[in-house]
């Protein structure tokens, strides 16, 4: 067991140590044996792999696509939905755009489907808008913007939350960029409260708003999502006599 965590089969060693406590140990064969321990080992090591790329991912929310709410009338089409969790889409450089008010969970789906192809051995970066425009002008100025874009590239899929800002001429070059670099080599998922006939105004430029829309729309499933917010608001509980008057 100590060689097996020096060569860091850690899996493995923790599969052993379980089988030597099991009471059915002597009944398996060498091969049952170790067929459960490279098993074991297998598993660890995709778990582990999972995890980093949930790490490097920075998810906003911890969703899970098994959690999902079809039961909230949101509009979302399970039909057409169901179909994204295969992660077929980031295999042949396809968009998601999540459209609706606030409070119907678009990033929350758009972190859900992240997190699935993070579990599929995919990759995912999460940005809001505000702050993926914020890092770029802080790699320019520091001298990395060379390397963040080639990271922003090689992700198989990229969420871009809160679309929607009017953008400056700064952030429509660098956001063409982008869009350019990926179409064909990598997917997007944009949440947005902007219907996407008025993406021309956000973006400002005309021809630079083609560029921009025809690459990510044309290729895009989309879900318009309507109806009531699905954020609750906890009633506030009355002050009980024992808690008067205690200062926190």
């Amino acid at each position: 067991m100590t060689k097996m965590n020096v060569m860091k089969l850690y899996g493995m060693a923790k599969a052993y140590e379980e089988l030597q406590l099991t009471a059915k140990a002597g009944e398996l064969t060498v091969d049952e044996a170790l067929g459960m321990l490279v098993d074991r080992e297998q598993l660890d090591r995709e778990n582990r792999a999972t995890s980093k790329r949930l790490i490097r991912a920075k998810l906003r929310e911890k969703a899970l696509v098994e959690d999902i709410d079809w039961r909230h009338p949101r509009g979302l089409d399970k039909a057409a939905f169901k179909p994204m969790l295969t992660c077929d889409w980031i295999r042949r450089h396809q968009n998601i755009i999540f459209a609706g008010p606030t409070g119907l969970g678009k990033t929350w789906l758009a972190c859900a489907l992240a997190e699935r192809a993070c579990s599929e051995g995919l990759t995912a970066l999460y940005f809001r808008i505000p702050r993926l425009f914020g890092q770029l002008n802080l790699a320019r100025a520091d001298g990395s913007y060379e390397r963040v874009m080639r990271n922003l590239s090689q992700a198989n899929v990229l969420i871009f939350d809160d679309w929607g800002q009017a953008l400056t001429e700064q952030e429509r070059r660098d956001f063409r960029e982008i869009i350019e670099e990926r179409f064909d080599r990598g997917s997007i998922i944009i949440t947005t409260q902007v219907p996407i006939d008025r993406w021309h105004e956000v973006i400002g430029d005309p021809t630079i708003a083609d560029a921009i829309v025809d690459r990510i729309v044309n290729r895009a499933h989309r879900f318009a999502l309507s109806g009531d917010t699905m954020r609750k608001e906890k009633p506030t509980s009355k002050p009980t006599k024992a808690s008067q008057g205690v200062q926190l």
